[in-house]
């Protein structure tokens, strides 16, 4: 175990936790919604500090990343556990075992036991070990994702710092739910994030994440204020979150905050809960990349389908092929330091 950094001590050995916006209070021996995070006599802890379940190099497009170092390695690491319960989550396994173990332990009154039980899940990957595996394999970046990383914060912070010193670059791969308080303490090591935008109806989160939509509005233009670099994924599911009115709205709040925002539109596949969903045509992720680019977006990519054309990166001056992708190979083209060696165009993004 190991204590937390960002919580409130409470009457009665309670705690409130400030690592995400879910903000739970936590009585004695309990744990937060992402069942990882454990009130021990008045003092909060993270139950998975240094245990990683998954641990990857992987290309920084899959993240997707296409605006940051583009053709690049990344050293990617989750944890078990999630402050969502979304009904379409691909690592569910992984993510929402701890919350099946707590309404376990719960019933049986062991909850107090609760991390113990954790403890059993992954295996010791220190912050200083996943530094140096970085530097031995000269990989570039780490990114914190798998399952959502506001959750195992301090042990994503202590590796964050760690990285930053040896001039590591640090991703978060997020539902967007971090704290004011969190984006702040890791504003000065984090460079870029990748935010899911999983729709613009409140009822969607509610019912099918278990979350709220304006928190995740909020940390978007917290994140862009504070200078992080951000790209947006929407997973477009039919019948859900799908519609030309919804789409837009997607889009118009991306294009207030920033016209530069990329924008992945990528295809749901079914599992977990929703297995009874079709996958996304590609007929509607063209529709929503056209609605992007009404809405004035200039940069707009579609993922999780074989659609080379909408996977570029072109000028939005002068229309030149910059980045061509197939799948995770990449080609840079007529491109030099984020600019357009054709036109001249500053392309924004974090190129080295």
């Amino acid at each position: 175990m190991h204590e937390a950094i960002l919580y409130k001590k409470l009457e009665n050995n309670k705690v409130q936790c400030t690592a995400c916006k879910q903000y739970c209070f936590i009585a004695p021996n309990n744990t937060g919604t992402c069942g990882i995070r454990q009130n021990k006599d008045g003092k909060l802890y993270l139950l998975v500090y240094g245990k990683a379940v998954s641990a990857n190099a992987d290309p920084i497009e899959k993240k997707p990343l296409y605006h940051f170092m583009p053709s690049t390695e990344i050293f990617s690491i989750g944890t078990v556990g999630c402050n969502f319960s979304c009904g379409f989550c691909q690592n569910w396994d992984t993510s929402q075992i701890t919350k099946d173990l707590k309404n376990k332990l719960l019933k049986e009154k062991k909850i107090a036991n609760i991390d113990a039980e954790i403890g059993k899940f992954g295996y010791e990957l220190l912050p200083e070990k996943i530094v140096e595996i970085c530097i031995e394999k000269n990989i570039p970046s780490i990114a914190y994702t798998y399952n959502e990383p506001s959750i195992f914060l301090e042990y994503a912070y202590d590796t964050a710092k760690l990285a930053n010193k040896k001039g590591i670059k640090n991703v978060f791969v997020t539902n967007g739910y971090e704290s004011e308080e969190a984006l702040n303490l890791l504003k000065p090591y984090l460079n870029a994030m990748n935010i899911d935008l999983k729709s613009f109806n409140d009822d969607f989160y509610k019912k099918i994440c278990k979350a709220r939509l304006q928190p995740v509005l909020d940390t978007i233009k917290l994140a862009h204020k504070l200078g992080i670099w951000i790209e947006i994924t929407t997973l477009v599911i039919p019948g859900k979150n799908d519609s030309d009115e919804e789409l837009k709205k997607i889009t118009d709040f991306i294009s207030t905050v920033d016209k530069n925002i990329p924008w992945h539109v990528t295809a749901f596949h079914p599992d977990y809960k929703m297995t009874d969903v079709p996958s996304t045509t590609y007929e509607t992720l063209n529709k929503a990349f056209t609605i992007g680019k009404k809405s004035g977006l200039k940069y707009l990519y579609v993922g999780n389908i074989l659609d080379e054309e909408h996977s570029n990166t072109s000028c939005p001056n002068c229309n030149t092929l910059l980045i061509k992708r197939s799948g995770y190979s990449v080609n840079i083209e007529n491109f030099e330091n984020g600019t357009c060696k054709k036109c001249n165009e500053k392309i924004p993004g974090v190129w080295k």
